[in-house]
This record gives C-alpha cells, structure tokens and sequence, in this order.
C-alpha cells in the first residue's frame, strides 16, 4: 500500500510537472528568438534615415559600423540614376530573398549558413528599395535556452522527489496501523491470545485496531467460558462414573466383567483429562518438539486388543494389517486412540452383529495412512457425516467422533475422507501427515495406491484418493 502511493504520487506529480514544462521551455525559445529578432530590427532601423538621405558608400559605411558589426550587417542598393548597385558589407541572404524583399516591401527573415538573416526593406531618395540585412546567428537565437531549459529541469525534479518524500510519509503514517492489525490477526490466529493491536493512525485504522482488540477480549472471554464449562460438565460425570465403578467391582470374574471394569476406567481417566485439560488450556491435540508422538502400531495393536474381546461375542470377523514394525507419527498417544476408539465403536454402535471390520496402517516417507473400514450397509452421505452435530444420519450419531478424527488429522496437516471400503462397506481414511506441510488439494476422481518399495517398511509418496471419494 504504502509503494502504491508513492508510486501514485510519482506518476500524478510527473504529468503536471511535464505538462507545466514542456510548453514553459516552448515558450522560453521562442522568447529568445523574438529577443535576437528584435535586435536586429533596431540595427536595420538605425540605418535606415542614412539610406534616405544620402547612398555614397563611404558615409554609408560609417553609418554601418556605428549601427552594428559590420560581419552582421550589409545593405543592398540597387541600380538607378547612371549609378551601378551598391552592396556594402558581406550577404549572406539569397539573391532571390533580397529581390522578393524589395518587389514586396516588407521585412522578412531567411535561413542561412549558421543562423538567420533579416532583410528590412528601406526607401531611398531616389523612389527606389534597398534592402538592408542583418545576420542573426543560432548562438544568439539559443541564448539563454538552455540555462532556462536546466533550471526548469532541476525544479521538476525537485517536485517530484519532494511529492514522492510527502507520500512515503503519509504512507507510512497509514501502512504502519494497517501492518500492526494485520500481525495481530496472524497472532491471535496462532493461538496468542494476548496480541492486541495499537489504537493509532487514521480514524479508520484506529477504529478497526479497537473493534479488532475488542473482538480479542471477547474471544478470550468465550475461551474462558468454554473451559470452564467444559471442566464442570465432565466434573459432574464423577459421580455417576463412581457408583459404575462401584457395580463393575462386583460383577466378579469373567471376560465381560474385567472387559467392563477397563471400559469404567478409561473412562475415568479420560474424564480427567477433559478436566485438567480445559483447566489448563493446554491443547493437546499436537504433538511438538524431536521424537514427541507416538507409535500408531503400537496404538492399534493396543485399542485392537481391547475391541477384539467385544468382538468375538458379536461374532465378529476383524484384521489388522501394517501394524507389525513401528510407524511414529507426530501425534499424541491419547489422542490417536481416543480417533481409533471413536471409529471403531462408530463400527460396533452402526452396523449389525456379525459384520465384519478391518483396521490397516500404511507408512509412506511423508505420510502414515490409517484404514478403518467395515462390511456395513456404508454411509449415505459421507460430506454430511463429517459435519460437526449431524453425523451419519442414523440413530445416536452426532458426527462428534469423526470430528475428533478430523481434527486430529488436521492437526498435522493432513485430512479425513469416507468412501467405500473393499469390505463393501464404509472406510474411512485417516491421512497424517508427517511433516507437518498441508497437501496440496489432490482432483477426485482417482483410485488411492500404495505400492511398497524395496526394504521393509518404505512405501512411495503418491497416495492417491480412491475412486469412491468424495
């Protein structure tokens, strides 16, 4: 902004000062024309009372020389009387030019080598013309010109550096607001929730830099609010959760019995972590810093062990593939089971008895794609599951599980897609990304690949979408 205006100004201040110079300069030429014109107008007239009087040449001669230059002056007498044409001084004018002058008897000017030259017509005694003429050179034509041409120069120049010197100013009084609230935005965009933006600067800057601060105070507040709320909702699920606890002690042995009691006490830690979390207001969705994240194998295998005991008392059929070596992800551990466990009991709570599921993890150089996908009758319309609060359509589904699961990919730069699964079914696509860069948007349309390199565990980098996708 503050460039454009200089560049504005630059170019305004530039027209005027041509459009002011230009004719200025024309008009300065062509005063020192009719200054050197006139000159020689005053030398022919000072001649010319001799003409009338007398054509001897001696006494003409010496009228010539107090008149003028005698390199600069010549008269032209013609013949009349018994007397031969009398030429005193050195012509420069054409004889044409001189004849045209004394046939009109008129003054004129005619080009010759070096500059120009004034012939006056002048009457004699004797009725007949002479013509007196005056050699003005180019020299004294330009005189001055170009002095006034530099001066008129300098002052443009001076102008236009001294409006470019005005603009800058007054673009830095109004950049320098518009850059702070643009900083700020970033800041608070970044999760600084105490950036806040100087009151300075033209009145629109300065109520934009207010109403920006004010908005930053309100979201702030609502922050508060939120965490608090959120640490009071999860607090009050503390004694419920302690009369469960209670019944799951004395449901004595058996799978379904120690299968519940670890169900109430994930339950309980999950809950407070909720607690500290919104307490602290401390994310925990990202994980940062050399070797922070976990294991997503490991992860798998674990909330796999956990699911598979459910599964078999449904009759469920279930694999795992991809989970035998390590894959690190930049994700923390309690948050990629917290998006395993949401998509699996998404498979448990939406598809009947019996159906079959499956779970693969594919580890590429720059990403680590996770599978979750099922033999369901699918979703109908998988754009509208991922939106928060609407979910799959179905009965008790809420779409906040796969907005955990989104998040969570998001988090790395990655994303979550729901098409069809080889299963016949649902599969869901959890795309984590390991440097932390956002793809670049991939076109719909084509099938996803992943084709293993030579060695364990490596994997090419062109994960393309499946053709099912939205």
């Amino acid at each position: 902004m503050r460039w454009a205006l200089v560049k504005v100004s630059l170019a305004v201040t530039a027209m005027v000062v041509v459009a002011f110079a230009v004719p200025l300069g024309l008009v300065i030429r062509e005063m020192a024309r009719d200054r050197a014109f006139s000159n020689a107008e005053r030398e022919a007239a000072a001649v010319a009372p001799a003409l009338s009087i007398t054509t001897d040449r001696d006494q003409l001669e010496r009228v010539v020389a107090s008149a003028g230059s005698d390199a600069a002056m010549a008269v032209h007498i013609p013949a009349g009387d018994g007397s031969g044409a009398l030429d005193i001084g050195e012509r420069r004018a054409a004889a044409e030019d001189i004849a045209a002058v004394r046939k009109l008897g008129r003054a004129s000017t005619s080009t010759v080598s070096g500059g120009s030259a004034l012939l006056q017509p002048v009457a004699l005694s004797t009725g007949e013309i002479a013509v007196v003429e005056v050699f003005v050179p180019e020299s004294e034509v330009t005189n001055g010109v170009g002095t006034a041409w530099a001066v008129l120069a300098g002052v443009g120049v001076a102008l236009i550096l001294g409006s470019v010197a005005v603009a800058d100013r007054l673009g830095v009084r109004m950049v320098r607001p518009a850059q702070r609230l643009v900083e700020g935005a970033h800041e608070l965009g970044e999760g600084k929730l105490g950036a806040r933006v100087p009151e300075e600067g033209p009145n629109e800057l300065r109520l934009a830099a207010v109403a920006f601060n004010s908005m930053a105070d309100q979201v702030v507040q609502l922050l508060a609010n939120e965490r608090e709320l959120a640490a009071d909702l999860s607090h009050r699920l503390r004694t419920p959760l302690t009369v469960l606890r209670l019944n799951a002690a004395s449901l004595g042995d058996g799978p379904a019995a120690e299968q519940t009691r670890a169900a109430v006490e994930q339950l309980e830690r999950e809950v407070d972590t909720i607690i500290r979390t919104a307490r602290d207001a401390k994310p925990q969705t990202a994980a940062a810093g050399p070797g922070a994240g976990c294991d997503a194998a490991e992860v798998v295998r674990e909330r796999m062990a956990f699911w598979s005991a459910l599964a078999e008392d449904e009759g469920r059929k279930w694999r795992v593939a991809g989970a035998d070596r390590p894959v690190r992800i930049p994700v923390a551990r309690a948050d990629l089971a917290a998006a395993l466990d949401a998509l699996l009991g998404n498979v448990f709570r939406h598809t009947a008895e019996g159906t079959a599921f499956a779970v693969d993890v594919h580890n590429g150089e720059d990403a680590v794609i996770v599978l979750v996908s099922d033999a369901g009758p699918g979703i109908p319309d998988p754009e509208g599951a991922m939106a928060r609060g609407r979910g799959s359509g179905s009965d008790g589904s809420t779409g906040l599980g796969l907005d955990i699961v989104r998040r969570l990919a998001e988090s790395t730069g990655g994303d979550v897609r729901i098409g069809s699964s080889v299963l016949g079914g649902t599969e869901v696509r959890i795309w984590l990304q390991l440097d932390g860069r956002e793809r670049a948007p991939r076109r719909r349309g084509h099938r996803g690949t992943v084709r293993r390199r030579r060695g364990p565990g490596r994997l090419t980098a062109s994960f393309n979408r499946p053709r099912s996708l939205p």
